[in-house]
């Protein structure tokens, strides 16, 4: 089992807070839920939609936030987001087995040491992970980095220039072992929808012992 003592939330530790209209909460050493998507993945209009409902809810429930709180903004406005993505808009490239290896690769490039993968799993427009950051690295540079090599190896393959991946991400931090475990089941029920060669699906071995 993995020694996670210092790997969730701390409110009694400060919050670095980076990023725009998305803030991405961060400290060292934690473990976040992640989703990142296809520049394409959801039309404009409906992206507009739910920006709205978004900044409606967030006027009217100001951080901080109690975990009850927190806990209805990701079923009402996140689950939103996630829901529009499995309904599988655009061009869905990661459908393709020898697209999905270029992010596989680059989940695997590091870990185990500037972070550690718990589980991931790579829909055809879209993925997610559960990670924990090695102390001393920060989130932006890691998704950064991933989202650069991959959209250069991916967009050779694919015989294109452009974005690829949309600009921001989606992060949550993990606050126990409770929200640990619904968000590795998460990631394991996502693609139960799709066939067999359309995802990828990893898991670390205590995950999969913990949902067994």
């Amino acid at each position: 089992m993995e020694d996670f003592d210092n790997a969730f939330f701390n409110e009694f530790i400060e919050i670095r807070k980076t990023g725009g209209k998305l803030p991405h909460w961060q400290q060292p050493g934690a473990t976040y839920f992640l989703t990142w998507r296809l520049a394409d993945s959801i039309p404009e209009e409906l992206m507009i939609k739910w920006r709205a409902e978004r900044d409606a809810w967030l006027a009217e429930h100001p951080k901080p936030w109690e975990p009850e709180v927190e806990t209805e903004y990701h079923r009402t406005i996140t689950m939103g987001i996630e829901r529009l993505l499995d309904n599988g808009h655009g061009s869905c490239v990661l459908k393709r087995t020898e697209v999905r290896s270029v992010v596989e690769d680059s989940f695997q490039h590091a870990d185990g040491s500037r972070y550690d993968m718990h589980a991931w799993v790579i829909m055809p427009n879209h993925a997610h992970v559960l990670f924990s950051m090695a102390v001393g690295e920060s989130l932006e540079k890691v998704v950064g980095g991933w989202k650069k090599y991959t959209a250069r190896r991916i967009n050779v393959i694919l015989g294109q220039e452009g974005r690829l991946w949309q600009k921001d991400y989606f992060d949550t931090m993990i606050r126990d072992w409770k929200h640990m475990i619904r968000a590795a089941r998460y990631v394991r029920r996502n693609p139960e929808k799709l066939r067999e060669g359309e995802f990828t699906l990893y898991e670390a071995d205590w995950v999969k012992l913990m949902l067994a």
